[in-house]
């Protein structure tokens, strides 16, 4: 007798939709999702999808009905509870387009929780639509099998984050101009914590001496070459996951 096929698929569509979700609930999905669902995945009545609300966990969900523009869905079961997410934030300095949507996107697969943009005096972007942030981010969390997505808060400058900046929470300050080597002090100080990545140019002086006279900040050195700030982010990241965070 051949084995019965897995249920769900691992190759089933993934959606974060909202409300909360519940066995035996009704999803009806239109939008956006709805062509993804149709157009790109050609679902069909009886196929699986996956869905999460980002609060209660993982759903499997059956396709009811298809039509032009809108999919219906019967959740079907709980396949995973909320997934605890590494106490980790990016602080980083927006870069152009292209390279802060590609930040984005890896800060999530990564696993980071929070993602903070942060106002410098060398900073390139002054404005982050924040609505397409959390599109891409949410894209991102789809296809990595993420049940949490990570928040993004506003656009902060730079003092008015060092001022606001939590006791318990270590700042590990990627500079170009030296500091400790970031695995070993990654592994020591632990979570919660949070990695700072300056813009292009770099933090000037003023900054740079605002930053390191933080108690709570730590200077990092991620190795002898300059990263630009999108590849600095992303090994930051990397480097903590695996001495501190989630990799482990």
């Amino acid at each position: 007798m051949p084995a019965t096929p897995a249920w769900p698929p691992r190759s089933a569509p993934r959606l974060f939709v909202e409300p909360l979700l519940a066995a035996g609930g009704v999803r009806h999905i239109d939008g956006n999702a709805a062509h993804y669902l149709c157009q790109v995945m050609r679902v069909k009545p009886g196929d699986a999808v996956i869905l999460c609300d980002n609060e209660s966990g993982e759903w499997a969900a059956r396709v009811e009905t298809v039509a032009k523009r809108h999919v219906d869905l019967v959740i079907v079961e709980r396949l995973r509870v909320r997934e605890a997410v590494p106490d980790l934030w990016l602080v980083i300095a927006p870069v152009k387009k292209p390279n802060f949507d590609l930040v984005l996107e890896k800060a999530t697969e990564l696993g980071v929780d929070r993602i903070v943009p942060v106002l410098t005096r060398r900073s390139v972007v002054d404005k982050v639509n924040l609505e397409r942030a959390r599109t891409i981010m949410t894209e991102a969390a789809e296809q990595c099998a993420r049940t949490a997505l990570p928040s993004i808060a506003e656009l902060v400058p730079l003092a008015k984050l060092l001022a606001a900046w939590p006791n318990g929470r270590c700042l590990f300050m990627a500079d170009e101009l030296g500091g400790e080597p970031a695995a070993e002090v990654f592994a020591a100080a632990g979570a919660p914590a949070a990695i700072l990545i300056g813009p292009e140019g770099g933090f000037d002086d003023a900054e740079r001496q605002a930053i390191r006279a933080l108690p709570q900040a730590r200077p990092i050195t991620l190795g002898p070459r300059i990263l630009r700030a999108e590849t600095a982010a992303i090994a930051a990241t990397s480097l903590w996951m695996a001495c501190a965070g989630d990799w482990r």
